[in-house]
């Protein structure tokens, strides 16, 4: 049972053993995508084959849409050239409910694998697709820092240099990619398209047109591109840029998923880990729960992907869903288990649910800290949402989440996942920030995280994060056992506002910090001492 041998009419064993298997004319849909393509990819990862992809292989298999998707990617090029060209572009997702079943599809509306290099030829074919009158989308799943041109001093990074100097010929960097795409749409006749960002971050959209405003505006500036180019990235009836919020817990590829698929003689189940860190199988893994929201903004139309459960609205309301759940209730929840959880040395998720301090903790931050601020985007309930986020995703036994993965980058993500629920408490005539005693103990236990050694003191190494080496030369040389004031090594920390999106001190909160941090440094158990301490004081 391999994917690459899957044959149509020939499919028996497959169904047998429970395999939902491709239900349309695969080879005419592959014809008709390469032809007239409508819709492409950046950054196939794991959420798009187990969430977005099967959205559309829905309406490919219900007969509502023709054309699939054409994926791209150019970060991590061992994606394409090690689990989709080996396997001719289908995987397997596997959906893992929390009464112990699984579901598992292959999935087969991906038609075509690119690789955006401009050494490569597929270069010269995502040009040629750019510039078809059919194309109506481009969207993303690249991560929240695929879209980042600076770094934290406010200064470009060197391939986005190269790029601004270099124009649209051969760009480096993601966005320089995306932007000389744009270009070879505007040199075809200004032809309309949407750039639909997927990523888990606030004001996707926006993320996305600013980096393209950028590079559009440096290049016309330089005379790197005609006249008219940045004015065509700004017609908003020519090029969309739409909000969207995205939510499906993906974790890594699972070793317990692995042997499940053995068991049934399922083949592709080799496990990559990439030169670039990606955790990527032929299979995925992921939750059954799951929600996309998108903003209403296509020049030149979309998949109809209302009717395979995607929500389309206006933009004030994609940003109070998006809003409720990356700034208060599922992203912070996440982040602070992951923090408390590596310290405390868990493995997964779930197993952290079953903690009571941990799981009081995130019930305190949700419920208590964060649920005040939200405001009820109409389109679903913000506490149901927590509720189903903390007593049926989270505790889900058969979801594979670990909190070292949640961990990565986690200086990247504080502001929005923190931030906002600050500012909106500092702006609010009725809450205090003073009320906020469990969010500045996640940013104590951050700190606590990056000097690599956990409650017991034994050593562990912190998921990667491009601030870790700045975090921890202003955190010096502290120990386990040490007494504070650690005042001179915390507060370039507490003070940079790019972090968590306010000053800590300004907002009160970066006294409360520090104490929070000596105390969980004073000795081996301090963490779960500290942490049982104030849980319980709420």
């Amino acid at each position: 049972m391999k994917l690459s041998a899957i044959k149509i009419g020939d499919d028996r064993e497959w169904i047998d053993k429970g395999y939902g298997l491709v239900k349309f004319d695969r080879d005419s849909v592959i014809k008709n995508t390469s032809e007239n393509p409508e819709w492409v990819h950046f950054g196939p990862g794991n959420i798009f084959r187990s969430f977005i992809a099967l959205l559309q292989q829905e309406l490919l298999e219900r007969g509502i849409e023709k054309k699939g998707i054409i994926v791209a990617e150019g970060y991590d090029h061992e994606i394409i050239e090690k689990i989709y060209r080996p396997k001719n572009n289908l995987s397997l997702a596997v959906t893992l409910h929390a009464d112990g079943s699984i579901d598992k599809t292959v999935v087969g509306s991906i038609t075509e694998s690119l690789i955006m290099d401009t050494e490569l030829p597929d270069w010269e074919r995502l040009k040629h697709i750019f510039r078809s009158e059919t194309l109506k989308m481009a969207s993303f799943t690249i991560t929240e820092k695929g879209y980042n041109l600076k770094n934290q001093n406010g200064e470009y990074f060197p391939f986005v240099q190269s790029d601004l100097i270099g124009g649209p010929a051969k760009p480096q960097g993601y966005m320089g990619k995306v932007a000389a795409l744009c270009y070879e749409r505007y040199l075809a006749g200004k032809l309309p398209i949407s750039f639909v960002s997927m990523d888990n971050c606030s004001h996707n959209g926006t993320r996305l047109f600013e980096a393209v405003d950028t590079i559009s505006g440096e290049w016309e500036k330089s005379g790197l591109v005609r006249e008219g180019f940045r004015e065509y990235v700004n017609d908003k009836s020519k090029v969309g840029f739409p909000w969207s919020m995205i939510d499906k817990i993906t974790p890594r590829p699972d070793e317990k998923v692995v042997e499940m698929l053995r068991a049934d003689g399922f083949e592709d189940t080799d496990i990559v880990v990439t030169a670039k860190g990606s955790y990527v199988a032929p299979f995925v893994n992921a939750e059954e729960t799951q929600y996309l929201v998108i903003e209403e903004w296509f020049p030149n139309g979309r998949p109809k992907l209302e009717k395979a459960g995607a929500i389309f609205t206006d933009r004030t309301t994609v940003e109070k869903v998006e809003k409720m759940k990356v700034c208060t209730c599922l992203n912070p929840l996440h982040t602070a288990l992951a923090i408390y959880g590596c310290l405390l040395g868990h493995k997964l998720i779930w197993e952290e649910m079953k903690d009571p301090d941990l799981k009081k903790m995130v019930e305190i931050i949700g419920y208590r800290e964060g649920l005040p601020v939200v405001v009820d985007p109409g389109i679903m309930d913000p506490r149901e949402f927590i509720d189903t986020v903390l007593n049926v995703r989270f505790p889900n036994v058969f979801m594979p989440d670990s909190p070292q993965r949640i961990a990565t980058d986690t200086s990247q993500k504080l502001a929005i996942r923190f931030g906002e629920t600050i500012k909106a408490y500092l702006k609010s005539d009725s809450l205090s920030v003073k009320d906020l005693k469990i969010i500045p103990l996640v940013f104590a236990g951050w700190c606590r995280y990056i000097l690599g050694a956990d409650d017991s003191g034994s050593p562990f190494t912190p998921s990667g994060d491009p601030l870790l080496a700045d975090i921890r030369n202003h955190l010096g040389d502290i120990r386990l056992g040490d007494a504070g004031s650690f005042h001179k090594q915390l507060y370039p920390i507490f003070s940079n506002a790019s972090i968590f999106g306010v000053d800590l001190y300004e907002s009160s909160l970066g006294e409360v910090a520090e104490g929070y941090f000596s105390e969980l440094v004073a000795g081996k158990g301090a963490v779960r001492r500290t942490l049982k301490k104030y849980v319980s004081e709420v």
